[in-house]
């Protein structure tokens, strides 16, 4: 008899352990760990590196199935950063990010899928009134580990190239002076 209840509730536990291990888990993204950062080609010559700060969002991960995992994140487009305050007072005009009309870029995605031993993470982004379907490479997520203040935190990076073109992105500058190419990359820490 006892041996039928230990069966029993080992059964118990193992099917609940792996129906909780199969559900997703939702994570939020910490706006002060959390930075996207871009760079870009100038006159063929010389890189120009910036960032932009202020993302917010949501995680939702599933390992087992990861067609219920997903990824939605905005960002600060009036934080639009390069360390030369006359550029980015011109990046926040109507000529480029033009944040008085479009104060934040998003990200939803639509699906995500694992390639060559990585994530890769197809969404829409919408860049100054524009959205358009990007495909991110990810590194991570990271294994849940304890944070700051007691939270399990996780952590990501999405990195991938857009084009201007493709955006409609400051359309007077030609790829001469302003490369088309775009790399961004998105760095995240998320907790629970």
């Amino acid at each position: 008899m006892n041996r039928r209840i230990f069966s029993a509730a080992l059964s118990v536990l193992l099917l609940t352990g792996t129906a909780a291990f199969a559900q997703s888990t939702t994570w939020t993204i910490d706006t002060n760990h959390a930075e996207s950062s871009f760079s870009i080609k100038h006159m063929g010559v010389s890189t120009v590196r910036g960032a932009i700060s202020g993302v917010k969002g949501t995680v939702v991960w599933n390992s087992n199935d990861l067609s219920k995992s997903s990824v939605n994140a905005t960002l600060d487009a009036t934080t639009v950063n390069t360390n030369n305050d006359y550029r980015d007072k011109d990046l926040k005009s109507a000529n480029f990010f033009n944040v008085e009309k479009y104060p934040t870029i998003t990200f939803k995605s639509t699906s995500i899928k694992r390639a060559n031993g990585k994530l890769q993470v197809t969404g829409d982004l919408t860049l100054a009134g524009v959205t358009k379907s990007v495909t991110l490479d990810v590194d991570g997520p990271t294994a849940p580990q304890k944070g700051m203040g007691g939270k399990t935190v996780i952590g990501l990076s999405a990195t991938g190239t857009i084009k201007r073109s493709d955006f409609n992105f400051a359309p007077k500058y030609a790829a001469a002076m302003l490369g088309d190419e775009v790399q961004i990359t998105i760095d995240v820490e998320a907790d629970q």
